[in-house]
Order: structure tokens, then C-alpha cells, then sequence
């Protein structure tokens, strides 16, 4: 049904949501972000299923943002590139208005917009050997449409340790940080995850359904305005020198020119 993902649901209505590009590590395509959409919506409406698993197939949970997609987009205007992150922007949307319970299993290393999801899941899990980094800055660009919902799990200060620096971390500083509610060795990731899924088996999903439209409701503010605010500061920065040259200079496989040491 879909290009870049799979769907698997058991007899309990427990939908496995995987990430289906492992030979790219599950970089994240136009299609892909449109598969996403649809999958959420998809799994939204479905009254079978009553808890979804997202995770990636291959070594990697979600490297961020295609090559060939970035490639594509500095050939655009920027009307055309604001479009494209609104299409970033409406899947994170659908996921994090999910009405059902989304769990992260990430298996693998998840870099700007995979720490993106994984922050939009109620709870995420990740092995002990995974690597994060919010990477937009040594590009010339900020991790714009996926800050609203790293705010809202980590909140201001502890993101500002992390969210500008393009610093690579590793498992357990992002559980420290918030991105994360546990870290485990690879081989007790289903163990892990299947007691995060448990406990909602036994509870109405119609309940969990309101309560977790409620924590929405009372957490910080993620509206149409704020979704608008994002891709206009990322569409403001594609259009500087220092995206040209930081863009220009990971193609040519260069230092961009304001690197030192």
C-alpha cells in the first residue's frame, strides 16, 4: 500500500509502523513524508487498532532529510520550498495528534528530523548504541518545522543544550534530555517496548483517546500559527549565504568556509 513503509498488526490491534528505506536509513523523502500522513490518518481511524509501534528497518531509525529531496530543494523558489517543509510539518502534525498511543522503538542512529518523530511519540525507546544530533546548522539551516514538538518534550533549556549546535549524542544523554524514556541494549528493545504497550490494553481506548487530546490541550500551544512561524524562519534561511555554502559545501564533499579547526 505504501512506498516507504510497512504495517503490521497483531490480533491484540498492536500496529507496527516501520520506516521502509533501510538501504537510504530511512532518510526522509517527499513520498515518505506523504505516506506518513496518510498512514497517521490511516491508523487514526481504524478502531481495531489500539496501540502503534513506529520504528525503521535497518540499521538506522531516520537520518533526517533525503539527499536527492535537499538536492531538489535548492533548486526551488521559495514558495515552492515552503511547501515542501509544510509537507515535514503536516506529517509531524499527524503524528503527534495520533489519537491512539504511539510508541518509539528506535533501533538506530536518528538524526534531525528521526529525533523529530521521535519526539512526537508518547514514549520512545531507543537502543543503547544510537546516535541523535539536530545536524541543520552545519548545513546553514535550523531545525525549524520540527521545533515545536522538540520544545514541547524537552522544553527550552534543555533543548538549547543540544538544539544549535549540530553536536552528535549518544542514547543516554537523550534520555537525560527528555528525548527518551529509556535506553536499553539492543536485544531488550521488544521486551522494552512490549511493557510500554502492555498497560494500554487494559485501559478504554476511547478514554486513552481524550486523555491524550487533553495533554495536548494543556501542553504548549502547537497551532497553525506556530506550524506558519517555522517554515517562514526556515524558508528565511535557505534563502542566506551561509545555507548556500554550508548546502554547497556538503554536496562537494568541502569544509564550508566559516568552519575553524
Amino acid at each position: 500500500m505504501f512506498e516507504t513503509l510497512t504495517i503490521e498488526t497483531d490480533l491484540r490491534g498492536v500496529a507496527t509502523l516501520t520506516l521502509n528505506r533501510p538501504e537510504k536509513h530511512n532518510a526522509m523523502s517527499a513520498q515518505m513524508l506523504a505516506d506518513l500522513t496518510q498512514a497517521a490518518a490511516d491508523l487514526g481511524a481504524d478502531e481495531a487498532v489500539r496501540v502503534v509501534v513506529l520504528t525503521g528497518a535497518g540499521k538506522s531509525f531516520c537520518a533526517g532529510g533525503d539527499l536527492a529531496w535537499m538536492a531538489a530543494q535548492r533548486e526551488m523558489d521559495a514558495e515552492t520550498r515552503s511547501a515542501e517543509a509544510r509537507k515535514l510539518a503536516t506529517m509531524l502534525g499527524a503524528l503527534n495528534a495520533l489519537p491512539k498511543p504511539l510508541i518509539g522503538a528506535v533501533q538506530g542512529n536518528a538524526f534531525g528530523g528521526g529525533v523529530g518523530m521521535a519526539c512526537v511519540c508518547d514514549a520512545a525507546i531507543a537502543v543503547d548504541s544510537a546516535k541523535f544530533g539536530f545536524t541543520e546548522t552545519r548545513l546553514g539551516i535550523i531545525p525549524a518545522t520540527i521545533g515545536p514538538y522538540v520544545l514541547a518534550r524537552m522544553g527550552e533549556g534543555r533543548a538549547r543544550r543540544v538544539f544549535m549546535s549540530a553536536r552528535i549524542f549518544g542514547a543516554a544523554e537523550a534520555a537525560e534530555l527528555g528525548i527518551l524514556a529509556r535506553v536499553v541494549p539492543a536485544k531488550a528493545l521488544a521486551e522494552a517496548v512490549e511493557a510500554e504497550v502492555q498497560p494500554y490494553l487494559a485501559c478504554a481506548p476511547g478514554a486513552v483517546a481524550a486523555a491524550k487530546q487533553l495533554a495536548r490541550d494543556l501542553g504548549p500551544r502547537i497551532d497553525e500559527a506556530v506550524v506558519d512561524h517555522t517554515i517562514t524562519a526556515l524558508a528565511a534561511r535557505w534563502e542566506t549565504e551561509e545555507a548556500a555554502e554550508g548546502i554547497g559545501a556538503f554536496f562537494d564533499k568541502r569544509t564550508p568556509g566559516w568552519a575553524v579547526g
